[in-house]
C-alpha cells in the first residue's frame, strides 16, 4: 500500500497544459506569446511545431516550420557540432545540398570556434543556443518559432539574434515569439496572445496585451536592459 493511499490522497489527476484554446494566424503576422511561467506557452509552440500532438482538437499549419523551442533540441550529444549541423538541418527539412550551401554562414553565426569539432554533449547551454539558433535562422521557412533563447548567451550574440529576428519579421514570414520582456515584444510583434493556466486570456494588439499583463516600465528585464544599451549605441535592431 502506498503512502498516498494511507494519507487518503488522490493517486492520479488530470492536468491540461492547454484547454479550449482557439485562434487563427494570417501569413506574415508576428505573434508574441506571453503569460506567467507554466501558462502553456512552450507547450503551444511544441504543438505548432509538431513535436507534440493534442489529445483533442487539431493544429493546422501550412509550410515549413523552423525555430528554436528548446536548448539543444534535435542534437545528438555524442556527435560533433559539425555533424549536428547536418543532423539538425535535416530534422528541420533542409536537404544536404542546402545545408552545405549555408554551412559556412551557419558556422560564422554560431561563432563557437574550435568547439565545432567537439561532441555537443560537452557544450554549455549558451553554446547549444548559439548552434541551434544558427541552424534554425538559416532554414528557409514559412513559420519561425522562438522560445526565449535570447535569455541565454552573451550580449553580442543577443544583438545578432535580435537583428536576425527583426529581418525575419520584415521578410513576411509568420513568427511566434515567447518572451516576458515587453520591450522586445513591442519591437518584434504586432499581436499578442496571453495565456493563463492553459487558456487564451487575451488576443489583440501588442500594447493592449502588455497592459493586460500589467507590465510597466518599472519591471525591466535583462533583455530590455540590453535593448536600452543597443539604442544608446545606435544599433539598428
Amino acid at each position: 500500500m502506498s503512502i498516498a493511499m494511507v494519507r487518503g490522497q488522490e493517486l492520479s489527476d488530470t492536468f491540461w497544459a492547454l484547454d479550449d484554446l482557439t485562434f487563427s494566424v494570417e501569413q506574415g503576422e508576428s505573434i508574441g506569446l506571453m503569460g506567467l511561467n507554466g501558462s502553456g506557452k512552450s507547450t503551444l509552440l511544441k504543438l505548432i511545431n509538431g513535436v507534440m500532438r493534442p489529445d483533442r482538437g487539431t493544429v493546422l499549419t501550412r509550410g515549413r516550420i523552423a525555430g528554436l523551442i528548446a536548448t539543444g533540441a534535435g542534437f545528438h550529444p555524442q556527435l560533433t557540432g559539425r555533424e549536428n549541423i547536418f543532423l539538425n538541418a535535416a530534422i528541420l527539412g533542409m536537404s544536404e545540398k542546402e545545408t552545405r550551401a549555408k554551412f559556412d554562414d551557419i558556422v560564422e553565426f554560431a561563432d563557437i570556434g574550435k568547439f565545432l569539432e567537439t561532441p555537443v554533449g560537452t557544450y554549455s547551454s549558451g553554446m547549444f543556443s548559439r548552434l541551434g539558433f544558427a541552424v534554425a535562422i538559416h532554414t528557409d521557412s514559412d513559420i519561425f518559432l522562438m522560445d526565449e533563447v535570447l535569455a541565454v548567451g552573451d550580449r553580442p550574440f543577443k544583438r545578432k539574434c535580435l537583428a536576425r529576428m527583426d529581418e525575419i519579421r520584415k521578410s513576411g514570414r509568420t513568427m511566434f515569439y515567447v518572451s516576458h520582456a515587453p520591450g522586445s515584444v513591442r519591437k518584434m510583434c504586432d499581436r499578442v496572445l496571453v495565456l493563463e493556466k492553459g487558456r487564451l486570456a487575451f488576443d489583440g494588439p501588442t500594447e493592449d496585451g502588455i497592459k493586460y499583463l500589467k507590465y510597466d516600465d518599472g519591471d525591466v528585464t535583462s533583455e530590455e536592459h540590453l535593448e536600452g544599451e543597443e539604442e544608446d549605441l545606435g544599433a539598428d535592431v
